[in-house]
């Protein structure tokens, strides 16, 4: 063991990549990656990401008590590396995908099951240097099982009731009890990884900004601030401030819509209208702000591509007033309803040791007990400037996950007033310059942190670029949260989780 050793001085050992930016990359030899998967176990680092490319895996490491990220390459010749899951469980469907797509080997792993290819793709490996012919038929997928008296299977998807995208759901119960659920996702799988490779600048923008839509602010920000590290280009001070504001109206919209969904799987409907009529203010606001409902590619490299007009903010300051009163009576609505508070209290829970141990982030995290944000950690402008607070709770239930969202409407309509007082005049975008080089950027979406690497080309293209969803590690925590509780509760479970499907399935 090597003691309080922090991520950099550990990874001081390996080769640095010079043209990544702002944070360090270095590659390391199998001895050295070895090590860093041993000190993986014992030490108080997190994974943000992991993602592949033919020859090479990436992974993108968190010191929580120093707060420094890095990223590490490890080259495979040979198309295999020794695999992070013993030390860190949250990397076992992300190493199960790199093998899906790049056919990289994870080494020393016990699940060997595909993830995102389901048997039926044209070609095995699809981004790898030499992929493989498709598989002879679709198989049959293997669910763990469960053993004991009185035990009964309940299957649930893909497809399902109401418009909701697809994803498997394998119960094993033993009356109404839940004893152990596993799920199956990749229906989605939209090949983005080589949507995006050897595209321009703006149609890259354009795909990862639909990679989870109801985050495409957050998702275009990190993206944005990715290019514009890899380049080295400075955007205005307004655009900054106007592309918080699009952020946190996304959050405000999210958050509001999934407090209303939550009670209405509890059976009281009543709060799903209240909180529709809200989410539909915002976004009514954001289209005679920014011409779009869902601010979709406004947010762009270089800055933004619609300002604000002085009008504008006036009519925000005004509908936001309204919008404060009417959400504190829904939330009253809520507090004094006791069949609400009869399924939330208790349902749910996911212990701080396992938010800890897989880096789960967002309202999840938060609920749980750990505080990680973004906005403050690592930081990005203009939030240094607006004192932010992040709410945390520490009892894990669907009640502390709404809480963490009432609570965040609240602090998005503090900030939203302060950006719309505070704002610099000026300029809104400058052209992005032709230069090559490597970035990673991190901006903190309504579910938690959307990590986005990009490489740059000479021409201003991009070569390369992996875009990470926040529900990676929180879609395993939810089949830890509905264990022990009732079949029944699953909906309510799910809802107060709400992971993205079409993010997760890249």
């Amino acid at each position: 063991m090597m003691g309080n050793i922090t991520l950099l001085e550990f990874l001081s050992v390996g080769q640095p990549v010079a043209e990544h930016r702002p944070f360090p990359r270095f590659r390391l030899d199998s001895r050295a990656w070895r090590a860093m998967v041993g000190q993986l176990a014992v030490a108080e680092w997190s994974v943000m990401a992991m993602w592949g490319e033919p020859d090479e895996v990436h992974l993108a490491l968190r010191d929580e008590e120093t707060n420094d990220i890095a990223v590490v390459s490890h080259p495979c010749p040979e198309h295999r590396y020794y695999s992070l899951a013993r030390a860190r469980p949250s990397a076992i469907r992300l190493e199960r995908a790199i093998h899906d797509l790049w056919g990289l080997a994870p080494l020393g792993v016990e699940d060997r099951r595909p993830w995102l290819d389901h048997g039926r793709w044209p070609r095995r490996h699809p981004l790898a240097a030499h992929s493989l012919p498709p598989a002879e038929a679709p198989f049959r997928y293997a669910f763990l099982t469960a053993e004991g008296d009185g035990l009964h299977q309940i299957p649930v998807g893909p497809v399902h009731a109401g418009v909701i995208e697809p994803a498997h759901f394998r119960f094993h119960a033993q009356g109404e009890t839940v004893v152990r659920l596993e799920e199956r996702l990749g229906y989605v799988h939209k090949g983005i990884s080589g949507l995006l490779s050897g595209t321009s600048l703006d149609q890259a923008a354009r795909i990862v900004g639909r990679v989870s839509g109801d985050a495409t602010v957050a998702y275009s920000l990190a993206f944005a601030r990715a290019v514009e590290a890899a380049i080295g280009c400075e955007i205005p001070p307004r655009a900054v401030w106007l592309r918080a504001l699009m952020a946190e109206m996304e959050r405000i919209a999210n958050h509001v819509f999934d407090i209303g969904a939550v009670c209405n799987d509890a059976a009281f409907a009543i709060m799903l209208s209240h909180m529709g009529v809200l989410r539909e203010k915002i976004l009514r606001a954001n289209d005679a702000m920014f011409g779009h409902r869902l601010c979709m590619d406004r947010v762009v490299p270089g800055g933004v591509t619609r300002d604000l007009a002085e009008e504008g903010a006036e009519a925000v300051k005004h509908l936001l007033y309204g919008f404060r009163k009417d959400f504190e009576r829904a939330f009253q609505m809520y507090e004094n309803t006791p069949s609400l508070s009869d399924r939330t209290l208790g349902t749910g829970i996911v212990p701080t040791s396992l938010i800890h141990r897989f880096g789960a982030g967002g309202f999840v995290g938060r609920a749980s007990g750990r505080g990680q944000d973004a906005r403050r950690a690592p930081g990005y402008p203009p939030y240094q400037h607006l004192d932010l607070t992040v709410p945390a709770y520490a009892e894990g239930d669907v009640n502390a996950r709404l809480a963490v969202r009432f609570d965040e409407v609240r602090e998005s309509l503090r900030l939203i007033g302060r950006i719309l007082t505070e704002m610099p005049g000026g300029s809104f975008w400058v052209p992005p310059p032709h230069m090559a080089g490597e970035g990673l950027a991190v901006a903190e979406s309504f579910r938690g942190e959307v990590v986005v690497w990009v490489r740059m080309a000479e021409d201003g293209g991009v070569e390369r670029c992996h875009p990470h969803d926040p529900s990676w590690f929180q879609w395993p925590l939810l089949e830890a949260a509905i264990e022990g509780n009732i079949v029944a509760d699953f909906p309510l479970c799910n809802k107060s989780f709400n992971c993205s499907y079409s993010g997760h399935d890249l």
